[in-house]
């Protein structure tokens, strides 16, 4: 059966974002031919779930075509209905049936693309099968918290840590 991962960024202090959506601090682990396992990991999946202000940020700052390249399916959960572009789909339904459904179906596995709305939703119903999350070496103080509070506790059991010389240390986790 299909999985449920996410691939993350957070401050040490735990926010995925600085207020205003600004994800600068994580420049400062840009490193030239340095991708953190992110191309290993997206060659494990051919679905894309993310929330609607996560799609809209990425489009602004990097284009439409990172998610509608023709290479994966990308479901952006959204309240507002909007008609479907290329493989992109706006979804306004419920994300447990959305998940159990893609689930079910052949594939590779789903990536959570973020942001913390759908994460949290996701946890709610216990959706998210692997947590694989780069540690950023700084304290933002304030912003979007990755975990948000009213989820149920969810125990993990620890696959790995890895550390990089830039400081950025990444935690790969698995539901039990």
């Amino acid at each position: 059966m299909r999985k449920v991962a996410i691939f993350i960024a957070m401050s040490l202090d735990g926010y995925i974002a600085k207020p205003n959506d600004d994800l600068s601090f994580l420049k400062q682990v840009e490193k030239e031919n340095e991708d953190y396992g992110y191309a290993q990991f997206t060659d494990r999946v051919d679905t894309i779930l993310i929330g609607k202000r996560t799609y809209d940020y990425v489009v602004r700052e990097i284009g439409a075509s990172h998610y509608d390249n023709g290479e994966r399916d990308v479901y952006v959960w959204t309240s507002t209905a909007r008609p479907s572009t290329g493989r992109v789909q706006f979804y306004s339904g419920s994300l447990p049936e959305l998940v159990s459904r893609l689930k079910a179906e052949p594939g590779k596995d789903i990536y959570c693309d973020g942001g913390a709305e759908i994460i949290t939703e996701l946890l709610k119903h216990n959706l998210i099968d692997e947590f694989i999350i780069s540690v950023i070496p700084i304290l933002l103080g304030e912003g979007v918290s990755l975990f948000k509070d009213g989820r149920p506790e969810q125990n993990l059991e620890f696959i790995s840590s890895k550390s990089f010389e830039t400081g950025l240390v990444q935690l790969h986790y698995k539901r039990k």
